[in-house]
C-alpha cells in the first residue's frame, strides 16, 4: 500500500506539470515561480532544521564504539572506531560523509541449517549506497553548466571523465545509467527484502520514486525526446541572474516535468529523512570523541537540587526500620 501511495503520488506531480503546460499555459508558473519557491523554502527548511537540531541539548558524550578506546599505554587504541581526540573525530565524519564507512561495516544474519545463526558480509548496499550518492553530486556538478557563462574549465573536465566511454551521440553518460540503476536497487530491495519491506513506510518509497522520476525525465530529455538546449539555457540563466524570463521557443513539455520534479524535490527535501545530508554532521554519535575516561564531563544543564543523604534518611526512619529487623549502621 505505502508503495501505490508514494507511486501514485509522483504520477500526480507528473500529470500536473503536463497538464498546467500544454493545456493551462502555465509556463511562467512552472518554469519561474515554482522553481524559486521551492529553492527558498529549500534553504530556509535547511537552515530551520540544521538550527534546531544544533540547538538540542546533548548533556552526555553518546558517540557510537566498535573498537578498543584509548586506555593503557601498552593496549592499542582503534583511533577511527573510538576516536579521542579532535583529530581522529574528523578523520571518522570524513569516511563516514564521503565512503559511507559505517555501511561498509553491515552485516547479514540468516538462519541456516534449522536453528544456526550464520553472520555475513552484505556490501550490495554499500555498492548501491555510494553509486547513488556520488553519480548524484557528479549530475548535480554536470548541470551547472546551465547556469554559468562562461562555462569553467573544471566543468569541462568533469563531463569529459564521466563521457569517457563517448557511447553514441549525444555522448552516453556513465552516471546516468549508474544513477539509474542504483536507484532502481534501492527500490527493489526495500520490495524484494521481506524485513526491510515490513519497516517501509509511503516516505520511504516516495523519494525513490520522485528521484527516479527526475533521472528518467532527464535520460528521456538527453537521449530520446530532444529539446532546445539554446531556449532550455536562455531560462536557466534568467533565473540564475535573476532576471526571469520565458523563452519565446517551445522548449517542450518534458523539460517542465522534469524542472517540476526537482522543485518538488527541494521542497520535500528539508521535511524529510533526505536531511541526513546535513544532519550527519550534528550526530553525536559520530561527531564527539570518546574520552569519557579521560574527562570528566558533567551536565550543564544540571541545577541545584537538594540531597537526601543515607545518613540523614537513616536518622529519619532508624525507630521504624529497627522494628522492622532492617540492619542500621547506627542503633
Amino acid at each position: 500500500m505505502g508503495v501505490l501511495s508514494a507511486l501514485i503520488s509522483v504520477m500526480v506531480l507528473v500529470l500536473l506539470a503536463y497538464v498546467g503546460v500544454n493545456r493551462g499555459g502555465l509556463n511562467y508558473l512552472f518554469g519561474v515561480t515554482i522553481p524559486y519557491a521551492a529553492v527558498l523554502i529549500f534553504f530556509l527548511g535547511f537552515i530551520y532544521r540544521m538550527v534546531q537540531w544544533a540547538r538540542s541539548p546533548v548533556p552526555f558524550r553518546i558517540p557510537t564504539t566498535c573498537g578498543q578506546q584509548k586506555t593503557l599505554p601498552w593496549i592499542k587504541q582503534d583511533k577511527l572506531e573510538s576516536p579521542s581526540d579532535t583529530i581522529s573525530v574528523l578523520a571518522r565524519m570524513f569516511l563516514e560523509v564521503f565512503f559511507f564507512r559505517s555501511l561498509f561495516r553491515n552485516t547479514r544474519a540468516e538462519l541456516r541449517e534449522g536453528k544456526r545463526l550464520v553472520y555475513g558480509s552484505s556490501k550490495w548496499l554499500w555498492m548501491a549506497g555510494m553509486a547513488f550518492h556520488w553519480c548524484f553530486l557528479i549530475i548535480f556538478i554536470r548541470h551547472l553548466r546551465f547556469f554559468t557563462m562562461p562555462i569553467p574549465s573544471p566543468l569541462h573536465m568533469i563531463e569529459g571523465m564521466d563521457g569517457l566511454l563517448q557511447i553514441g551521440v549525444p555522448r552516453l553518460y556513465m552516471t546516468d545509467l549508474i544513477f539509474l540503476a542504483a536507484v532502481a536497487f534501492l527500490f527493489l530491495r526495500r520490495v524484494v527484502i521481506p524485513q526491510v519491506r515490513y519497516i517501509s513506510l509511503p516516505a520511504d518509497y516516495f523519494p525513490l520514486f520522485l528521484i527516479l522520476a527526475i533521472g528518467t525525465s532527464g535520460v528521456l530529455m538527453r537521449y530520446f525526446t530532444k529539446v532546445d538546449i539554446a531556449a532550455v539555457k536562455d531560462l536557466t540563466m534568467g533565473l540564475a541572474t535573476l532576471h526571469p524570463h520565458i523563452p519565446g521557443v517551445q522548449i517542450g513539455s518534458i523539460f517542465y516535468i522534469h524542472l517540476f520534479l526537482v522543485s518538488a524535490l527541494f521542497i520535500y527535501f528539508p521535511f524529510s529523512k533526505l536531511m541526513h545530508l546535513g544532519g550527519v554532521f550534528l550526530s553525536p554519535t559520530r561527531n564527539l570523541a570518546n574520552n569519557n575516561r579521560m574527562v570528566r564531563h558533567v551536565n550543564p544543564w544540571n541545577y541545584p537540587v537538594k540531597v537526601h543523604t543515607y545518613e540523614e534518611y537513616e536518622d529519619e526512619f532508624r525507630a521504624k526500620m529497627i522494628k522492622a529487623h532492617i540492619p542500621v549502621e547506627k542503633e
